[in-house]
């Protein structure tokens, strides 16, 4: 890529070589605890402190019985929850290397792209719309460059920036920090020649209107500019050193605390009544208080914020293996919620592979000249060794059809030099270059000179009588062509040409031609949007295209039954509440209209997800309850201001991603449904025990292991349930509801009822000797048998899921220990069971299948 500045980057072997000394331009992160801090900290848990002083009370009483018991359970139970939060963090970090910032570059004398981790002091860095500023860096060559500084300042408006005096590519590795912050965020860093003490045009702290600050954003023009600071030493780096700690939590950890506290209290409650009431009858006061702390463990699903953390990381790297990058954790639970999802066109409805289908030139102009303004009035750029341009898929598409006219663009750009350039934008819709007529003479010395603009953009802001100086009957001519392309799906782009030579005012600017462009449905794009009305979630099309070509791609994949398009750019159409609500193809949409609609969206209740990939997208991304960048055409802007990247650009990317969502809802629920089912049944035994004859139907150690058995293992393989192939058929759930709603909390209550009841008729038909050991092997069966119950329905030929469902070796696993408290010698002596008959069995297998139809029947929708 062609690079005309007068200053030198590094070479490559100088930016390795500073690399290594420097460090890489990352951040501060929080550290990862270690094993032990990790140890410590799943015992510090409440529930688990209360085993502790229940393990502390048995050594004293010397029931090492129970006491053995309770060591595994923590033992067990600790073993899981740190292993599984090791997994979740693993999960987490290998998706914040997928999402890498790219910066480009200039090394031994060629613009290169590399990882932003990888950019040095020193480096020239190229700049470009909708570029991050990967460090600290001063701006020595631009044009029109405007930069966001929001995330630095605060200020909302962009700022204008200058070139300022290049320090050199000799800056020392290690720049000297500036003070403290202060409101104005202090002084920046001096660079230093290699070895000397500061000095020259360079020292001291940067002109402010000079330096772009790191993590800022490139929202207008161009430039070049000075890497002086990286990693914690910028400005950002600086900010974020302040800000290191563990993330906040997701709401829907937040909400599952919550209820996992008000359960813990009601267990308390129940299991202090449980403990009143067996001291009553003269029962052993210190059995009675291992009853009742067994009772709590047992009632509450301790594990739920750690379920719900693991699920939510696993969920994300699945979908990473799928081509979408979670930034945000919390972003996996908004994605089962969403109910309308608005779309842009170019590259997630089509190919975002644009190439140029036709051209059109007014009567006596010359399709040479339509060329040559697109060779000059683009910042784009031909690689010699692809071809192809370091620009987007049009201004490539643009470039490629003047190489393949004939035409030089690197001669063109020689013969013609830029003399200035006014950057396309929103407001204007067209880009302007000005440049020396110097190659439409021999002699360019000639006092004559000729000065020529380009102008380059949307027709209907060329195509206007009173900007153009052609005839109306010409411009009529021109918009219907236009309109007849647009018809067709086709992008119009005009070119106009304003020549003045020497001092004679310039006559205005001339049509020079059109160029009709096409960018190809993609043709998973109609089985995309499908499938989405299939789930409930209606779509928008939200495009800066041309309305006639928003229709023409809506048809095409089904979106708004062939309704008119709604241009945002007509006179008095503004978006409102009932444009939000009834209209399914906006065109022309600025990046103010886009932002309003999804305000105006959410305003009615809807949850959306809103895709784009520029930084006209970034507030709408940003405050969309989903906001979802392109990963491969992407800006780096608009992928920093989104909770979603795709790695593939495909829409239906987002519909898995949605299916993920509510897959991972889904399990919580199952969790909670399977948890609270069997905790309950414990509780009402052990209540209802003396009114049929048996003053304590379980063993602490016996509901120890019973909990350990079930919860550990089959509540596990319950959190990893597959995706319903149902669930993108119903509609989406309402984001506010609570993790119980939906009938699921008398589902739960009916389940745990049959249970206790199960082990009721148990306590009724077994010799007094073994009731115990009936009621644990009743309870247990009951347990496992909801827990098969409750997996996610299975279709074809796998219906039993005995060759891919993640539960069922779990589930033997449990079984295979609930067996063994009754026939393996040493563990019955710990539990305190005794042999029983086939007719136990028997009825604990009856048990078991009875819970599974009960299950089966009651199973609600989202579970």
């Amino acid at each position: 890529m062609e690079v005309d500045l007068m200053v030198t980057g590094l070479t490559r072997a100088e930016a390795a070589d500073r690399l290594t000394r420097v460090g890489s331009n990352a951040l501060p992160v929080t550290p990862e605890p270690g094993l032990v801090r990790r140890i410590l900290r799943s015992l510090g848990d409440p529930l688990v402190l209360v085993l502790l002083g229940a393990l502390a009370l048995t050594l004293l009483t010397r029931d090492v019985a129970d006491a053995a018991v309770i060591a595994l359970v923590v033992v067990v139970n600790s073993a899981i929850g740190v292993r599984q939060e090791v997994q979740a963090s693993r999960a987490v970090r290998s998706l914040a290397a997928m999402v890498t910032t790219q910066a480009w570059v200039i090394r031994s004398d060629k613009v290169t792209q590399v990882p932003a981790v990888d950019v040095v002091p020193g480096d020239l860095v190229r700049l470009r719309q909708g570029d991050l500023v990967p460090a600290d860096a001063v701006l020595v060559d631009g044009a029109g460059l405007q930069v966001d500084e929001s995330v630095v300042t605060g200020e909302a408006l962009p700022v204008d920036k200058d070139t300022g005096p290049d320090p050199g590519p000799h800056l020392a590795p290690d720049p000297a920090p500036g003070p403290d912050l202060g409101p104005d965020l202090g002084a920046d860093p001096a660079p230093r020649a290699v070895g000397d003490a500061p000095s020259g045009p360079g020292a001291g702290p940067y002109a402010p209107a000079t330096l772009l600050r790191s993590g800022t954003v490139v929202v207008h023009g161009r430039g070049v500019a000075r890497v002086v600071a990286t990693g914690s030493t910028s400005s950002v780096g600086r900010i974020a050193s302040l800000m290191v700690g563990a993330p906040p939590a997701t709401p829907l950890q937040r909400r599952m605390s919550r209820l996992s506290s008000q359960l813990a209290v009601a267990a308390i409650a129940l299991s202090g009544v449980v403990l009143g009431l067996g001291v009553l009858r003269g029962e052993p006061i210190e059995e009675m208080v291992l009853t009742a702390i067994a009772l709590v463990v047992a009632a509450v699903p301790e594990s739920l914020p750690l379920v719900v953390t693991v699920s939510l990381a696993l969920a994300a790297r699945r979908m990473a293996a799928r081509n979408a990058v979670v930034r945000d954790l919390a972003a996996v639970e908004t994605l089962g919620s969403v109910t309308v999802l608005a779309t842009d066109k170019t590259g997630t409805l089509t190919l975002g592979s644009m190439t140029v289908r036709d051209t059109w030139c007014p009567p006596g102009v010359d399709g040479e000249l339509l060329f040559r303004g697109l060779a000059l009035c683009s910042d784009a750029a031909i690689d010699e060794g692809t071809g192809r341009a370091h620009a987007d898929p049009t201004e490539d598409a643009l470039l490629r059809a003047v190489t393949a006219s004939g035409a030089d663009v690197a001669a063109l750009r020689r013969a013609y030099p830029r003399l200035a350039e006014v950057p396309f934008d929103s407001v204007r819709k067209r880009m302007s270059t000005t440049h020396s007529g110097a190659g439409d003479r021999r002699d360019t010395q000639d006092p004559g000179a000729t000065v020529v603009t380009w102008h380059k953009g949307a027709p209907e802001s060329m195509l206007t009588e009173g900007w153009l100086v052609d005839s109306a009957a010409a411009l009529a001519e021109a918009r219907s062509q236009a309109d007849a392309w647009a018809r067709r799906g086709m992008r119009v782009i005009a070119v106009a040409e304003d020549r003045r030579t020497g001092p004679t005012p310039a006559a205005g600017p001339r049509l020079v031609g059109l160029v009709g462009l096409e960018d190809p449905v993609r043709e998973t794009s109609r089985a995309t949007v499908a499938a989405c009305h299939a789930a409930g979630i209606r779509v928008l099309l939200v495009t800066g295209d041309h309305p006639a070509t928003a229709v023409a791609v809506a048809e095409a994949v089904g979106i708004g039954d062939g309704e008119p398009a709604t241009s945002l750019s007509e006179a008095g159409t503004a978006v409102d509440q009932h444009l939000a609500d009834h209209v399914s193809v906006l065109a022309r949409a600025t990046p103010a209209d886009k932002h309003t609609l999804v305000r105006a969206l959410q305003a009615s209740g809807e949850v959306v997800a809103m895709t784009g990939d520029g930084v006209n997208d970034a507030p709408a991304l940003r405050q969309a309850d989903i906001g979802v960048a392109m990963g491969v055409r992407g800006t780096e802007v608009a992928r920093q201001a989104a909770d979603l990247v795709l790695a593939d650009d495909e829409l239906g990317t987002v519909v898995r991603a949605i299916a993920e969502g509510r897959r991972v809802y889904a399990n919580i629920r199952r969790f909670l449904t399977y948890g609270l089912s069997g905790g309950g049944s414990e509780v009402l035994i052990m209540l209802a025990g003396p009114l049929v004859g048996t003053s304590l139907p379980l063993q602490p150690a016996q509901i120890l292991w019973l909990n350990l058995l079930t919860h550990s293992f089959a509540g596990a393989g319950l959190a990893a349930q597959p995706a319903d192939p149902a669930a993108l058929g119903q509609r989406p759930r309402n984001p506010q509801e609570g993790p119980m709603s939906g009938g699921l909390g008398w589902r739960t209550g009916v389940i745990a009822a049959f249970l206790a009841g199960s082990g009721l008729v148990a306590v009724a038909l077994s010799p007094h000797a073994a009731i115990q050991t009936a009621v644990l092997l009743t309870l247990g069966a009951g347990q496992l048998g909801v827990a098969w119950g409750l997996r996610t329905p299975r279709r074809g030929q796998d219906v039993w899921g005995l060759r891919s469902d993640p539960l069922l070796p779990l589930l033997l696993l449990a079984a295979a220990m609930l067996a063994s408290a009754v026939v393996v010698g040493p563990v019955r002596e710990l539990l305190g069971t005794v042999a029983v008959g086939p007719m136990t069995w028997l009825g604990a297998l009856v048990a078991g299948a009875a819970a599974y139809t009960l299950t089966s029947l009651l199973r609600a929708r989202s579970v």
